[in-house]
């Protein structure tokens, strides 16, 4: 029982480290990545759909990204989500076939604010994993008549060392992260 517990924790805590190198990702650092548009929904006749469902990202050059649709008579709605992006700081151009962003320079206070904004996205994470912790703890609790206080606390040393090992990956993406953005 509790070995069924222990690994259902590691699975939700697993999905929420994923989830956080998924936002790391989204941050740009100062080269363009696809990965960067991974969470931009295009307003498609009416329907938030994902960009990667609707074209075609390339990066022919280590600042530009070149978006082909599938659908030419989305341009225009690409172009706009692509605009409406926090903190992208380009600006789309469209040539009637395909949208090509080319990233600005990043100043260097530019990166500090990015640092700022991958160690709050970090610091979510880590709520979440403790969050997980704090639920997995209670339904270890439940447990304690049917299996005895011992084999509880056990139970909850083992997720406490689950717990820490999920915030110390948390914490290696972010110094990761970190890095690739004070890179010049």
């Amino acid at each position: 029982m509790i070995a069924d517990v222990l690994a259902e924790a590691t699975s939700r805590m697993d999905r929420a480290v994923e989830a956080a190198k998924e936002d790391f990702a989204s941050v740009r650092t100062g080269r363009a990545n696809p990965q960067m548009f991974q969470k931009v929904l295009v307003d498609y006749y009416g329907t938030p759909t994902p960009l990667q469902q609707l074209a075609a990202l390339a990066n022919p050059e280590a600042r530009t990204l070149i978006v082909t649709p599938y659908d030419k008579s989305a341009l225009k709605a690409i172009e706009e989500a692509i605009r409406a992006i926090p903190n992208l700081g380009a600006n789309p151009t469209n040539d009637g076939s395909l949208v090509r962003i080319t990233m600005p320079e990043l100043t260097t206070e530019r990166r500090k604010e990015y640092v700022k904004i991958v160690k709050s996205k970090a610091e979510d994470a880590k709520v979440r994993v403790r969050g997980i912790r704090r639920q997995i703890k209670d339904d270890l609790d439940a447990l304690k008549d049917e299996i005895g206080e011992d084999d509880v606390a056990r139970g909850e040393k083992e997720l406490d060392a689950i717990t820490k090992a999920h915030v110390d990956q948390i914490d290696d993406a972010l110094k990761h992260k970190e890095a690739e953005l004070l890179e010049v």
